[in-house]
């Protein structure tokens, strides 16, 4: 996946501040489905060659996506089971 297919798919950049509140020039994004659920990002600086993937925050395992197709499947799924 792309930085450019992320963002079409509405992900949002997020800077990484270090320990001492110094910001630092890698980056992530990520995808806020409701509170509780992020869809995320490895760092910039974690990613080997230029393909990015996505994972569902916070598991263990890991849940982890390649294709962009399979997470507008998922975020279209998520968001269309919300109660509001």
């Amino acid at each position: 996946m792309t930085e450019r297919e992320l963002i079409l798919l509405g992900f949002k950049s997020e800077e990484i501040i270090d320990f001492e509140g110094q910001e630092n020039p890698d980056y992530y994004y990520a995808y806020d489905v409701v509170n509780g659920l992020t869809l995320i990002t490895p760092s910039k600086g974690e990613l080997v060659g230029e393909e990015w993937y996505v994972e569902i925050f916070n598991t263990d395992p890991s849940i982890r996506f390649y294709k962009m197709e399979k997470v507008q499947v998922l975020i279209n799924t998520l968001e269309k089971a919300i109660i509001k």
